[in-house]
């Protein structure tokens, strides 16, 4: 698929659950259309007048309260359709009448390419030749040019979209009344024996696809994961290398009488390896082991209390 033309942050994505009844479905919504961007859930006469509030749905929301805390409750769908021009309505099976039942991908896909080339359209007219009386000018006669718009007032087509996606209660789905008014329903294709899909998934599989077709996200590398981590500072790992210098010396492997340079060559290769915090403890949780293994767990740097900088006291892991 090529690059998307405009920004699709501009075209306003909702996400609508009608008449929802498990609370937790609800927080597991929540929690997929945050992982693919996305933050406008709307509940439509939800079982629970205070399921945003519920510790099933805060708990299967795992950490995206801010999507429950934006969310709405609305009495119609009238209201939580406010704004929206494209309706995407679900179904496990095609109705007889109503709008053409296809898959997310074929659907989504197609649509996005309508926006793409409408918004190409628009652009090339902006920038066509603003003033169509040059002969009058050439004879002599002073036309007014037209006046060229604002490029903040020219509304794009992927400006004025909202796309909504619609999806029924955990038993009966949409009605039939709530299909008809949609452009399309999307229907995930599934084991013809057992199709049936719990809301989340299937929200969380629609809300994937929609996101493809806008661009998607990139997978990060394997160092761009490690920066997200925190980076332990000089001083855990000053800490680290005092402990390591203890048990080094408990299983007879340094000579503190003569060290030579192993500490400073360990110091190098742990700036290196811009070791984050969970690494250190890893490594204490190593160092501790091999000063337990030679006897001398009570040692004075065991038992010594944490400097300032230095991590606290070490896990147990295991490499």
């Amino acid at each position: 698929m090529e690059p998307f033309l405009v920004c699709p942050s501009v075209i306003q994505t909702r996400f609508i659950l009608i008449e929802t009844s498990h609370a937790g479905n609800v927080g597991a919504v929540a929690r997929a259309i945050k992982v693919m961007g996305f933050d406008d859930l709307v509940l439509v006469r939800p079982r629970w007048a205070n399921v945003l509030r519920r510790e099933e749905t805060i708990q299967r929301a795992s950490g995206a309260l801010d999507v429950l805390n934006n969310a709405r409750i609305v009495g119609t769908l009238d209201e939580a359709l406010e704004g929206m021009t494209h309706l995407c309505a679900t179904a496990m099976t095609a109705r007889d009448f109503g709008p053409p039942t296809l898959t997310p991908r074929t659907h989504l896909e197609s649509f996005i390419e309508e926006i793409r080339t409408t918004d190409a359209l628009v652009r090339d007219g902006d920038n066509s030749p603003q003033n169509p009386h040059g002969s009058q000018a050439e004879s002599g006669s002073r036309a007014s040019p037209s006046p060229s718009p604002s490029p903040s007032l020219i509304i794009r087509p992927a400006q004025q979209t909202g796309v909504a996606f619609l999806f029924g209660s955990e038993r009966f789905g949409m009605t039939n009344e709530d299909v008809y008014r949609c452009h399309v329903a999307l229907q995930i294709p599934s084991n013809p024996q057992f199709g049936s899909l719990n809301i989340a998934a299937a929200v969380q599989l629609i809300a994937y696809e929609w996101r493809i077709c806008l661009g998607g996200f990139d997978v990060p590398t394997a160092e761009q994961s490690k920066a997200v981590d925190t980076l332990a500072d000089a001083g855990q790992i000053g800490g680290l290398l005092s402990h390591w210098q203890s048990a080094l010396e408990a299983i007879g492997y340094l000579d503190p009488e003569a060290p030579k340079k192993l500490m400073p060559r360990l110091n190098q290769f742990f700036n290196r390896a811009r070791m984050t915090i969970e690494e250190i403890h890893i490594f204490r949780g190593v160092a501790k082991a091999m000063i337990r293994a030679s006897g001398q767990l009570n040692s004075p740097l065991e038992s010594k209390p944490e400097t300032v900088g230095q991590t606290l006291e070490p896990k147990e892991d295991r490499l």
